[in-house]
C-alpha cells in the first residue's frame, strides 16, 4: 500500500453505523462526528453507575490514561497480571496474543473442536484469578485474544463472571474473518505490489487486520472487557486513548501517538529490558517488570513498569522496541492511520526506579482505503528432528549423521514410489551454520542436529520420522537422543498478505451475547500518498574523517531484529549521537546484505532497503525473502530471525577515527 500526499487536507471519513431497527437512510448519513457524539452519551451512561470504578466519559477526559500491557504472545508468564493490577496504577490492562503463528494455530484447533480457536490462557490464567481484583480496582480489559473465535471465547469469560458472583460487561468484536465470504473472493489485490492473483485452492483461513475504532466502540458502549479476533497490535491500546480522550478519525497525529504507545508495550517485556542488546545490565529476569504507558490527551506519554519489578527501561530498551518489526518507519502502515515514527524522540526520565522514558515525534497521515488480510493455505506437511552430539569431532559426526539419514530416507521414498522431499534443511547449531561464510567456531565438542524436511504427502515424511532413531546405533558416537522424541510430522501453513476494501467489510460489535450495532468504514482514498522527501538526516556524510581504527557494531550500536512473512527487519541504533553519521556511512544496505547473503533466497536482487530514523539516531535494514518462507513455512532454526540482530553485532566497522575519545 502507498499513502496520499502529505499537502493534502482531507475531511473526516465516513463511518456507516448498521445498528438494528434503523433505515438505510439513517445508516449512511452518520459521520464519525456522530459517531463519537454517541459514544460520549452511551459512555456515560454505562459507567456513572458501575460499583468500584472510576467513571469514563468519551471525548471529555483530561487527566492522564494509565495502560499496562500483561502479554505480548501467546504463552507469556501469568506473572504479569497480578503485578500490573497492583502495581501500575492501571485504567486498562491489555493483552496481544496473536501472530500469523497463532493464528495457524488457533484456526487449526478450531477445525478439530468447534468451539475451541481463542487463547484459553486468558480465561483460565490472566482472567479467572484475578476477576475480582480487576472489578474492585475499576480496571478495564482489551484484549485479542478471541483468535478466531471470539465468541466463544467471551463465553467462557462471561462463565467466569458468573461463577464469581460479578457484573462485568463483555463486549466482542467480529468481523475479520473473510472465510464466510471465500466464494466472492476469487481475485484478490496482493498486498506486495498491487497484483491480482487468485487465492489457493487449499485456503486454510482469511483473517483481515482491524483497526481500533470497533475497540473503541466497545468502550463506549460501556464494556468492562473486550475480546477481539484479529487485529494490529498497537489496536488493543489505541482504542481505549480513542475513546478516552474523544480522538477522532481526523486527529492523525495524534492517532500516530497513540498507536507508538500500543506498539511500544505490544510485545510485553520486550520494551522493559527483555531481548536488550545490553542483556548483562539487566536485573532480575525472573521479576521482569511490564510495560506500562501514562499517555496524555496531546500524545505524549511515559514509557515504565511497576515499582519494585526487575528489568530496565531506557533509551536503549525503549528505542529497541520501536524499531522492532517494521519497515518504512515513515510509512508504517495501520488501518486507522499511517504512522511516521522518523523523528520520534525518546528521551529518559531522570529519578524513576527502574527507569522510565518520555516519548513525543510521532506524525500521522490518512489511511489507506484497504484492509491488509493475511490468509493461510495447506502447503504440504513437515518434520524436525533435533538431535544433541557430544565429543570430539562434534560438528562433523552430527553433519554425517544428518547426511546419512537424509540419504536412506530418499532411497526408500524412491523405493516405495514417492516424490522426493520438496525441500531439505540441515543445519548444525553449534558449528555456526546460520553465520554463513562469517563463522568462525565450527571445532566444537558438542553440537546439535537441526534436521527439517517438507513433503507433500505427510506417508513421506513419517517414513523420515521412523529413520531417524537407527541412528543412536548405527551412525556416529556420542548421539544422546531425539528432542521430544520421534519427530511429529504437521501440516505446513503457508501464508500470504493480499489487500481488502474496508467498504466491504462490516464489523459487529456484540455486548453480553447480543449483537449491539454493526459498523462499516468508508474513508477517502489514502493510496496515492507517498512517503516524506529525504531529509538531510537520511544522507551519508562523506566528508566525516576517517581513520586506522576498527570496531564491532555492539561497541557503536544496540541491535533488534524480527519478522514480517518471508521477510526480516533489523533495526540498528547508535550508542551515542556522534556515532549515528558513521553508522550512515559504513553500514550500508549493500554492507548487510553481504554479510547475510547467505541467508537471502538465491536470485533476489538488491534484497535489503535501508531507512533512517534521525529523531532516534537509528538505521532499520529490511531484509527480503531472508527467512526460508517465514514462520511454519521455513525449516530454518530462526524461521522468524530473531537472531539476526545479535548475529550483525560481529560485524566489524573498519577505517574509522577513534569514535571513543569524541565520547570522551
Amino acid at each position: 500500500m502507498s499513502t496520499f500526499p502529505l499537502l493534502i487536507r482531507i475531511a473526516p471519513p465516513v463511518v456507516t453505523r448498521l445498528s438494528r431497527g434503523r433505515s438505510a437512510e439513517k445508516r449512511v448519513s452518520l459521520t464519525w462526528t456522530h459517531f463519537r457524539t454517541l459514544a460520549h452519551s452511551r459512555s456515560a451512561a454505562g459507567h456513572q453507575n458501575r460499583p468500584g470504578t472510576r467513571c469514563f466519559t468519551s471525548s471529555s477526559r483530561k487527566e492522564p490514561v494509565r495502560i499496562g500491557c500483561a502479554s505480548g504472545f501467546w504463552g507469556d508468564t501469568a506473572t504479569s497480571v497480578p503485578q500490573l493490577i497492583h502495581g501500575g496504577k492501571l485504567d486498562f490492562l491489555v493483552f496481544d496474543y496473536l501472530s500469523e503463528i497463532t493464528m495457524s494455530l488457533l484456526t487449526a484447533a478450531k477445525s478439530k473442536m468447534p468451539n475451541m480457536g481463542y487463547t484459553p490462557d486468558f480465561v483460565q490464567v490472566a482472567l479467572a484469578p484475578f476477576i475480582h481484583d480487576i472489578h474492585r480496582k475499576g480496571v478495564r480489559v482489551v484484549s485479542n485474544a478471541g483468535g478466531v473465535n471470539p465468541l466463544a471465547c467471551a463465553g467462557a469469560i462471561q462463565e467466569v463472571i458468573k461463577k464469581a458472583g460479578l457484573e462485568l460487561k463483555v463486549a466482542v468484536v467480529t468481523g475479520d474473518d473473510l472465510m464466510p465470504h471465500r466464494n466472492a473472493l476469487t481475485e484478490v489485490k496482493m498486498a506486495d505490489g498491487g497484483s491480482r492473483h487468485h487465492l489457493p485452492k487449499t485456503l486454510h483461513s482469511m483473517n483481515a487486520y482491524l483497526g481500533a475504532a470497533p475497540i473503541r466502540r466497545c468502550l463506549d458502549l460501556g464494556a468492562d472487557i473486550v475480546v477481539t479476533g484479529r487485529c494490529v497490535d498497537s489496536a488493543v491500546a489505541l482504542g481505549p486513548l480513542m475513546h478516552a480522550f474523544g480522538w477522532g478519525r481526523e486527529d492523525l497525529d495524534l492517532l500516530a501517538a497513540g498507536s507508538l504507545a500500543g506498539h511500544l508495550i505490544e510485545c510485553g517485556a520486550q520494551s522493559t529490558g527483555g531481548v536488550f542488546t545490553d542483556w548483562h545490565q539487566v536485573p532480575d529476569w525472573d521479576n521482569i517488570g511490564f510495560p506500562v504507558v501514562e499517555c496524555s490527551a496531546d500524545g505524549s506519554f511515559v514509557l515504565s513498569k511497576p515499582p519494585n519489578t526487575g528489568g530496565l527501561v531506557s533509551f536503549g530498551t525503549a528505542a529497541e522496541q520501536l524499531v522492532y518489526e517494521i519497515g518504512d518507519p515513515r510509512r508504517y502502515l495501520l488501518p486507522d492511520v499511517v504512522c511516521d515514527f522518523s523523528q520520534v524522540v525518546i528521551e529518559e526520565v531522570p529519578g524513576v526506579q527502574g527507569g522510565a522514558v518520555r516519548v513525543t515525534g510521532a506524525k500521522g497521515r490518512p489511511p489507506s482505503q484497504d484492509y491488509k488480510v493475511c490468509a493461510t493455505y495447506m502447503d504440504g506437511f513437515r518434520a524436525t528432528a533435533v538431535c544433541p552430539v557430544g565429543g570430539p569431532r562434534a560438528a562433523e559426526k552430527a553433519r554425517r549423521t544428518a547426511d546419512s539419514i537424509i540419504k536412506r530416507t530418499k532411497r526408500i521414498l524412491k523405493q516405495l514410489g514417492l516424490e522426493d522431499f520438496s525441500s531439505v534443511n540441515i543445519q548444525v547449531l553449534g558449528a555456526e551454520d546460520t553465520y554463513g561464510t562469517e563463522a568462525r567456531n565450527t571445532g566444537c565438542r558438542e553440537a546439535v542436529i537441526w534436521m527439517a524436511v517438507h513433503h507433500h504427502q505427510k506417508r513421506a515424511l513419517e517414513v523420515f520420522a521412523r529413520e531417524v532413531a537407527p541412528a543412536g546405533t548405527g551412525a556416529a558416537p556420542g548421539l544422546t537422543g531425539i528432542v521430544g522424541g520421534r519427530p511429529r510430522v504437521s501440516p505446513v501453513l503457508k501464508p500470504l498478505f493480499f489487500l481488502q476494501p474496508k467498504s466491504q467489510l462490516k464489523v459487529d460489535i456484540h455486548v453480553d451475547g447480543q449483537l449491539a450495532e454493526s459498523l462499516s468504514e468508508a474513508g477517502l482514498d489514502g493510496s496515492k500518498q507517498v512517503a516524506p522527501p529525504l531529509s538531510p538526516e537520511d544522507v551519508s556524510d562523506t566528508d566525516l574523517p576517517s581513520g586506522p581504527h576498527s570496531y564491532r557494531l555492539e561497541e557503536l550500536a544496540y541491535t533488534r531484529s524480527g519478522d514480517k512473512g518471508d521477510s526480516a527487519n533489523i533495526g540498528v541504533i547508535a550508542r551515542h549521537p556522534l556515532f549515528f553519521p558513521y553508522l550512515k556511512k559504513h553500514l550500508t544496505s549493500s554492507v548487510v546484505e553481504k554479510y547475510f547473503s547467505h541467508l537471502i533466497q538465491p536470485g533476489v536482487h538488491d534484497a535489503v532497503t535501508r531507512y533512517c530514523l534521525p529523531g532516534i539516531r537509528g538505521l532499520n535494514f529490511v531484509l527480503q525473502c531472508s527467512l526460508g518462507g517465514g514462520g511454519v513455512a521455513s525449516l530454518r532454526s530462526d524461521p522468524q530471525g530473531k537472531a539476526l540482530g545479535q548475529m550483525l553485532l560481529d560485524l566489524t566497522l573498519r577505517g574509522l577515527p577513534d569514535l571513543k575519545s569524541l565520547v570522551d
